[in-house]
């Protein structure tokens, strides 16, 4: 067949996405290190990728050696104001330090303020009738550190996330109970949701007032959500509400100012406006059928298709429409879109190939469509503890061994090299490196 590739637009960002919990190690001064001593999680994270020792100076080489001309990290909250009345400057410092590091080697940081953890005195039952996001002061207390940490780094980067997956922290805190604190409570949920949204506005007014040329948003994950029966008016149905309350709800509210959950409409008007970008995270496609035992997912029962692609331990499924549907749905709210986390768990290197050329073409289809979307962020670097599944899922391009530390470079790594290093895709590449997917992208 003829040679064919596709071409991203000049200055286009590849990079990849980390958190401080999952590479950093030893974070324990935060809830989910109390998550995983009180034994909620498959392991603990220990040493995690040791970037707390300084190895991310070895894995920021790999990324720029490479072609990665960006990545996106977070702080951790715990690390920075490790007691309400306290700052750690020395942590600081070494964030500033991580942040030059990727500028000596070219790279655009990206920095993610709030990534799932909270610092213990934030969490602590016994401060309030409330903890963590359920407490009407946490939003001020988390504009705060906020402002403490972007007047600190804000030499290196003006690219903000806010808060990571707001939806994934409310829900699976408070109505699946993966995450801490553990509740399955609807009415608690929603109240977390408005202090959620609360707390991405007066953050995004804090940045703004320390850096004006400040780029600021929230990391959204878009959940594709299909009716299982689409004859089925109760599955459409079903669908249509959990997609509009995970998908929906928290771009809306700082679009609009209203949190609207099933039949309630809260108020929240300091929210309008308080978008620069959406990023958006994407993993799978969801196919749900109602079901009147699942109250606690609004009568809706989630799987994925029965000839479905699915990743080694069947987290994910391969649905690039999804991604595209997803990038689709950005496109709504006007804005800038960057792609904060796209991935697959694979530790044998087998799926992930063919799940990156093809949400890879999808990407090119929606750049070409004249969507704005502006840089790629892929999941992950290295290895890393992905929350209350441990180590039982590998994301990272680079293979770790947890008891040595010792990295090695997985084909995939390779693959994403030349996808960054030339800004395409092509014929070729795939043909080396997932053969199994040419078909699909570049049909004779």
């Amino acid at each position: 067949m003829a040679k064919a590739k596709i071409q991203f637009p000049r200055g286009f960002l590849w990079g990849t996405a980390t958190a401080a919990h999952q590479v950093e190690g030893q974070n324990t001064n935060n809830n989910w290190h109390a998550w995983e001593e009180a034994g909620k999680t498959v392991d603990k994270s220990g040493l995690a990728c040791d970037w707390w020792g300084g190895r991310w100076r070895e894995d920021f080489d790999r990324a720029a050696e490479t072609g990665q001309n960006a990545h996106r990290l977070s702080v951790e909250w715990s690390r920075i104001q490790p007691e309400r009345d306290r700052w750690d400057e020395s942590a600081l410092d070494r964030y500033r330090e991580m942040l030059r590091g990727l500028r000596d080697r070219n790279m655009t940081a990206m920095v993610t303020l709030h990534h799932f953890t909270n610092p213990l005195w934030v969490d602590d039952p016994s401060t309030d009738s409330r903890s963590g996001w359920e407490n009407d002061e946490t939003p001020q207390l988390f504009a705060d550190y906020v402002r403490k940490t972007v007047s600190a780094l804000k030499e290196y980067t003006n690219l903000w996330v806010t808060i990571n997956e707001p939806n994934v922290y409310a829900y699976s805190g408070y109505v699946e109970g993966a995450f801490p604190p553990g509740k399955q409570d609807l009415n608690i949920a929603l109240k977390v949701m408005v202090n959620l949204v609360r707390g991405h506005a007066l953050a995004y007014k804090a940045i703004h007032e320390v850096q004006r040329e400040a780029r600021v948003g929230m990391a959204h994950q878009y959940r594709s959500i299909y009716p299982q029966k689409t004859y089925s008016p109760l599955d459409r149905w079903v669908a249509k509400v959990q997609s509009s309350i995970f998908n929906d709800l928290f771009p809306r509210a700082a679009t609009e100012g209203k949190v609207k959950f099933l039949w309630k409409s809260i108020k929240v008007p300091e929210a309008v406006g308080t978008q620069d970008f959406l990023g958006v995270n994407y993993y799978t496609r969801d196919y749900v059928s109602f079901d009147l035992r699942m109250a606690g997912e609004l009568f809706g029962r989630r799987s994925f298709r029965q000839d479905a692609d699915l990743s080694e331990t069947g987290f994910i499924a391969n649905e690039p429409e999804g991604f595209h549907e997803a990038i689709r749905w950005a496109n709504r709210f006007g804005k800038d879109i960057i792609v904060t986390e796209n991935g697959v768990e694979d530790a044998s290197d087998e799926f992930r190939p063919r799940y990156l050329a093809q949400h890879i073409e999808h990407l090119w289809r929606a750049v070409n469509f004249g969507w704005r979307v502006k840089a790629y962020f892929h999941w992950s670097l290295v290895d890393n503890f992905e929350w209350e599944r441990g180590w039982t899922q590998r994301f990272g391009l680079w293979e770790l061994d947890i008891e040595t530390q010792k990295r090695r470079k997985r084909k995939s790594a390779d693959f994403y090299e030349e996808i960054c290093k030339t800004n395409s895709l092509s014929s070729e590449m795939v043909k080396e490196y997932c053969p199994e997917a040419m078909e699909k992208i570049f049909p004779d």
